[in-house]
């Protein structure tokens, strides 16, 4: 995957990817969220064309990552890896020493290949099922 890059974006150029991979029920106007306006958005780009997104937020020392969508025809390709180790850098660039994400289940041994740790706290919101996962970064 040499044909990539990763750039910061701007939310907006998120919301697309976030309704057709995480919420293709929903409308395009719901992908907004209050908190976009305070976090930093990043896109992977291949042939001019953005095919995953996420979105994080810092709070204090601790950043968290939400609403991360790779386009289903690439996915498995090893682009999130490359995402996540791009903010996972980006974090500790800031100085940042946890990363964590609520994860859906279904995610959970991608982030788990990535190093993540299941910290045992589940929540189901807007009828999908959750688990916090983190990575200390402070070593």
């Amino acid at each position: 995957m040499n044909d990539i890059s990763i750039e910061q974006i701007r939310p907006e150029l998120t919301w697309k990817l976030r309704r057709e991979i995480l919420y293709p029920e929903q409308t395009a106007s719901e992908m907004q969220m209050d908190e976009d306006n305070d976090g930093y958005h990043f896109g992977v780009f291949q042939n001019n064309y953005i095919v995953a997104i996420i979105s994080l937020f810092k709070r204090d020392d601790s950043w968290q990552f939400r609403k991360f969508a790779v386009e289903a025809s690439v996915q498995g390709k090893g682009i999130g890896g490359k995402l996540l180790q791009y903010i996972t850098d980006f974090v500790i660039n800031e100085g940042g020493t946890k990363l964590w994400c609520n994860a859906r289940l279904t995610a959970i041994p991608f982030y788990l290949k990535h190093d993540f740790v299941q910290k045992g706290e589940h929540f189901s919101k807007n009828g999908f099922d959750y688990e916090i996962l983190e990575k200390d970064l402070s070593a």
